[in-house]
């Protein structure tokens, strides 16, 4: 099967990108724009519409495969990719990746991805966003050539088995975290809310107050409007501020954790960047810190790490240290597909857990990729994506993995018969 051409369109994103450094320097939400001067490299505004661009192959016996190329919420911080600008991108696309992919022969979706991997521009590796979304739309055209799902390629090419069940989903409720909680628990979300506590201030409290009131909420809200047999794991992404307002003293966000702990029980609770040192390195200490502690005073707080895991390489170096209960594999800043599947099955095998995350600012085409990518990986989590709104990532999530399940089953029934 060959590539005859490639078409590209200019698209939305679910979200926004947002400059997290001039957001954390104090630039205060008005309605839904920040106001005030940029700080990261590449940003136009604080606050701007996030895009895509969608790589579209035209295959020689006429289909088309689908791939979206986008970039993170919080790009250009912590090692990640600056943010792109669709226009530029599809120029640049034109320019310097289409007339190498055109008359490319595609029968392997892990071979071709490697080809996107090792291509240099100008000595330059590609953009992971783009390698995103190319991969994507490599493994959409293996899939249609042997008239299977996506999921079923990645099982064939990688050797495991789909799952048996819907693999569990994360919602996310952006600041919209009191309603959005409510949609999560009225629908039963395995993993909820997220809730993107970020300002010290409005969500966290000089002495964590404010977290502490809302986990109580969570766990009232639970019991009081969610399914008698109804049991989440709770996940909240601190963004270090609990680092933050003790000064990166250890011992202390030690023992406020616990308080959190107490407050959530009985529901499990896993938290994202409850401290971050400004490097890798430290924060590796920290963590390991922290779970040496936790192990002695009996706490059963899940960490999880996000920034400083951002390449495959580094997933699997906190996958090997130990320091981390469970990576977030962030899709959008890993690059290639094959390399998400790839950081997924490592993790597994090393027994941390593996949280198939991304970004708020993709879409509904590599939110479905990702999709089959769970069905066939069995992560601990999937986040549903794109967006913040709850109720429509999670329709595109579930709702594909359904899909996916369905057809396989029925293929395995077929077969019985």
């Amino acid at each position: 099967m060959k590539v005859v051409d490639i078409i590209l369109s200019k698209g939305f994103t679910g979200y926004y990108l947002d400059d997290k450094h001039a957001i954390q320097k104090g630039a205060t939400l008005d309605g839904n724009f920040y106001f005030g001067e940029t700080v990261t490299d590449g940003f136009k505004t604080i606050r701007q519409p996030g895009e895509s661009v969608s790589f579209m192959m035209v295959l020689d016996d006429g289909q088309i495969s689908y791939g979206d190329c986008a970039t993170g919420q919080y790009s250009g911080i912590g090692g990640r990719d600056k943010p792109f600008f669709a226009d530029e991108l599809i120029e640049f696309i034109e320019k310097n990746i289409k007339p190498k992919l055109i008359g490319m022969e595609i029968n392997s979706f892990r071979s071709a991805s490697k080809e996107i991997e090792e291509m240099r521009i100008d000595g330059e590796r590609l953009h992971s966003g783009v390698r995103y979304g190319i991969t994507q739309s490599i493994l959409d055209a293996v899939a249609k050539k042997n008239r299977l799902t996506m999921a079923e390629i990645i099982c064939r090419e990688y050797n495991t088995t789909p799952s048996n069940t819907i693999p569990p989903i994360f919602i996310q409720t952006g600041d919209d975290r009191y309603t959005g909680t409510d949609k999560g628990i009225m629908k039963g979300a395995d993993v909820l809310p997220h809730a993107l506590i970020k300002n010290v201030e409005d969500e966290v409290g000089d002495q964590g107050e404010k977290l502490l009131e809302y986990a109580k909420w969570i766990k009232e809200r639970i019991i009081k409007i969610g399914a008698k047999d109804y049991q989440p794991r709770i996940h909240l992404d601190l963004y270090g501020t609990i680092g933050k307002i003790f000064n990166k003293d250890i011992e202390k966000v030690i023992n406020y954790l616990e308080k959190l702990e107490n407050a959530i029980k009985p529901y499990p609770l896993q938290l994202e960047m409850p401290i971050d040192m400004g490097s890798k390195d430290e924060t590796v200490i920290a963590f390991t810190k922290i779970k040496e502690a936790f192990r002695e005073r009996g706490i059963k707080i899940k960490l999880v790490v996000d920034e400083w895991a951002n390449t495959l390489e580094e997933i699997k170096e906190w996958a090997d240290n130990g320091a981390t209960d469970i990576v977030q594999i962030k899709t959008i800043d890993v690059g290639g597909i094959d390399r998400i599947i790839e950081a997924v099955l490592y993790c597994n095998e090393k027994g941390v857990g593996s949280y198939l995350g991304g970004t708020c600012n993709e879409t509904d085409v590599s939110a479905r990729v990702c999709a089959n990518v769970a069905v066939a990986t069995k992560p601990l989590q999937m986040l549903a994506k794109p967006g913040m709104g709850v109720d429509e990532p999670l329709m595109i999530v579930k709702n594909e993995m359904s899909r996916v399940l369905s057809i396989i089953q029925s293929k395995a029934k077929a077969e019985v018969v």
